[in-house]
């Protein structure tokens, strides 16, 4: 299988000059990049929805089980990403210890999940701003809010077809903007609603902490009801796998290694800290959220958090907590966004892809021509077809990147023990063996019209690296 050398890698890492990346992120940078796609809306619904029905109050503790699993594939991000510092994250790992068919699976994947997963957003966006102005009674035209593909009830009773989405196209357009004038650019109005969305967070805990009631914390561990995963011990696990998907997004930080400041220092930090961050606030909301309400009461709801406000005389919240939905939302389509344009720019300059996805802007020196032609591709998407469509691509592509990085680790320490590693993954085999199992557990979990749309994918993504890739691959006409 053809792979890529370590060493090659780190000339990549250290090349400069103008058709290169521009370093200039630090490890607060990182952080927030890391903490901007973790902290998605996720938490305000996962929440509620794990203490209803599987752990009740325990659920502070099934998200110290989640951090701790995605901690194993974190630790063995860390020590690729200090290693090898290139853009291209488990793609760029996978290149050098399994070959460059399996780089190319992980890639093309990865490219598909932060793609959707920007579209998905900015749907979600939509929704969240419409009921962000009604509470203001503005009204926006309900065509230009729904896909053609969806239809809309009106006040009369009269229902008629969406035309196209278009905040959600805007939204995406305006980030697209932003990714384009430059990383330095982008980074800093990550941190500016990083710091808005986590200020909201932090408000929730701190003004709800002293309407808590003793009370609701007892059982702390509701008893089993004979079925497993509902309550007692096997339902704080089962609360865990519910939550996981809320931490999933510090690999993203990997994809942002070639802009990085002394990124043997900082990616470590950035990895691993927006990890600690995220899950000592998801630990201290959840135990908030549960204490001001009873764990029952979040049964069914599809606000769990505007449950727990009613507890407390700060009605307000309910508003700034939409507020902080569409902030998380913004800064998550920005790094969806950064992240799969770094990933196309990788494989562009493996030959892998066209070189339109890795020419750089001569001002900006970001992958501009990449970040416009793949946000036209998600604007249609999130624009003209429906989020029950689009929401059903979920996060198998990130934990099949998990797994391939894991591996990683275990080829790379039994065939180079040697090499110079900045940071070293703890533990090893026992770290990355923990974080095969717990990924591929999370995947055999999901359901088969995920692993039907992974495969569809996948399949197109060989036509192309058959056709294309094979042919144009420099490390194979360097071989030659």
């Amino acid at each position: 299988m053809l792979k890529k050398s370590i060493q090659l890698l780190q000339q990549e890492a250290a090349a400069t000059g103008a058709n290169t990346l521009k370093r200039s992120l630090g490890a607060v940078n990182l952080v927030a990049i890391g903490i901007g796609v973790i902290i998605g809306a996720g938490l305000f619904s996962l929440t509620g929805i794990a203490a209803a029905n599987n752990a009740g109050p325990a659920v502070t503790i099934s998200f110290i089980v989640a951090a701790v699993g995605c901690a194993f594939s974190a630790l063995c991000y860390a020590e690729f990403a200090a290693m090898v510092p290139v853009s291209g994250s488990a793609y760029t790992y996978a290149y050098a210890t399994i070959g460059e068919l399996f780089a190319w699976i992980i890639g093309w994947d990865l490219v598909l999940e932060y793609s959707v997963g920007a579209a998905t957003v900015g749907i979600s966006w939509s929704q969240y701003l419409v009921k962000f102005l009604d509470k203001f009674n503005i009204h926006l035209p309900a065509q230009l809010l729904k896909s053609p593909f969806e239809t809309i009830t009106l006040a009369d009773g009269s229902v008629i077809h969406g035309i196209v989405n278009l905040p959600a196209i805007l939204i995406i357009s305006l980030i697209t903007a932003i990714i384009v004038r430059g990383t330095k650019g982008s980074a800093l109005f990550n941190l500016l609603v990083v710091s808005l969305k986590v200020g909201v967070v932090i408000i929730f805990i701190c003004l709800g902490w002293q309407y808590i009631n003793p009370a609701n914390y007892h059982p702390y561990v509701p008893t089993n009801t004979g079925n497993f995963g509902e309550f007692g011990v096997s339902g704080i696990f089962r609360g865990a796998g519910v939550v996981f998907f809320v931490f999933i997004g510090f690999d993203i930080v990997a994809t942002m290694a070639q802009e990085t400041k002394n990124p043997k220092r900082n990616m470590p930090i950035g990895i691993i800290g927006s990890l600690l961050v995220c899950t000592l606030l998801f630990v201290l909301f959840a135990h908030v959220m549960t204490g001001l309400a009873n764990y029952t009461e979040f049964k069914n709801s599809a606000a769990p958090v505007a449950i727990a406000i009613q507890h407390t005389p700060y009605v307000w919240l309910s508003q700034a907590v939409i507020v902080a939905i569409l902030i998380g939302y913004t800064s998550v389509i920005l790094v969806d966004l950064m992240g799969q344009s770094r990933v196309f720019y990788s494989m562009s300059k493996d030959g892998l892809l066209p070189p339109v996805f890795s020419n750089l802007h001569p001002k900006f020196q970001t992958p501009f021509k990449s970040n416009i032609l793949l946000s036209i591709f998600i604007s249609l998407f999130a624009g003209f077809v429906p989020i029950s469509v689009v929401g059903e691509m979920t996060s198998i592509g990130t934990l099949l990147a998990f797994v391939m990085v894991c591996v990683g680790i275990l080829i790379l320490r039994k065939k180079e023990p040697n090499l110079p590693r900045p940071f070293k993954t703890p533990f090893v085999p026992l770290v990355p063996i923990l974080g095969i199992v717990t990924c591929v557990a999370m995947m055999i979990s999901l359901p088969f019209d995920t692993w039907l749309r992974l495969f569809v994918w996948l399949f197109i993504g060989f036509v192309i690296y058959f056709g294309y890739g094979k042919k144009h691959s420099k490390l194979r006409q360097n071989n030659s």
